[in-house]
């Protein structure tokens, strides 16, 4: 199989995140959750990210690692109640947070991708969302600006890649993560599964290539499920 982006380990794609990076993670609860990139940040130690995700997962998994262990600054995100240590670092004025409408910061990321500077949107206008934003009226109804957003490095999971890149992602996991690949400078993919060039029926695939730089395959996917709930018999 021909190389190109793919990369022998995590550790190696993960080498030049630095220090005060700014990092838009992919995935929505624990669905689609780059698990081992954020595993190889969280033992390289690396300290004051920016990070840009729907949550900060859970205490024990996903970007709840990172919290643990203090590295995150800084948290853009929606929502944040399935994280105690999020709750305590936040209340105690360790960890910054920018909390953003769902679909603002869906937005918000598709914008910075697409290399759009900023929108207007109505949601929300007359609360503490809106403070200190532009406003801005049409048709008689009052907007806020809103800004796109982009990282250093994007961290994506996908189902399937070839070697050039091209993503393509698995039922619900797909979530955040097409956002998130088109608005990393550098975008690091892991994947369940790598085909060879040419096996990839190009009418299905999510994210093209042209916005993945590396790709790395891992192994045994936890997948696990935030609250398990059942049907009585």
């Amino acid at each position: 199989m021909r190389k190109e982006k793919v990369m022998n380990s995590f550790t190696e794609a993960i080498s030049d995140i630095k220090d005060g990076a700014t990092i838009v993670v992919g995935g929505f609860g624990l669905s689609g959750i780059p698990e081992y990139s954020i595993q190889a940040i969280r033992e390289k130690g690396i300290k004051d990210l920016t990070v840009v995700s729907n949550n900060c997962g859970v205490d024990d998994w996903g970007l709840g690692l990172l919290l643990a262990n203090k590295q995150i600054k800084k948290m853009v995100s929606s929502y944040v109640g399935e994280n105690k240590i999020f709750e305590q670092q936040y209340l105690s004025g360790e960890l910054e947070v920018e909390l953003v409408p769902q679909g603002t910061l869906a937005e918000r990321i598709r914008a910075g991708g697409a290399g759009i500077p900023g929108f207007y949107t109505p949601t929300g206008v007359g609360t503490p969302i809106a403070e200190g934003k532009e406003h801005k009226e049409f048709n008689g109804r009052t907007f806020i600006l809103e800004h796109g957003i982009t990282g250093d490095f994007a961290l994506v999971k996908a189902w399937k890649a070839d070697p050039l890149g091209n993503l393509v992602f698995r039922k619900t996991a797909r979530n955040f993560n097409p956002l998130a690949a088109a608005a990393g400078k550098i975008t690091i993919a892991e994947v369940e599964e790598i085909v060879e060039i040419g096996e990839l029926d190009p009418d299905e695939i999510h994210t093209p290539g042209i916005y993945v730089q590396r790709v790395l395959l891992g192994t045994n996917y936890q997948k696990k499920i935030e609250k398990l709930t059942v049907a009585k018999a």
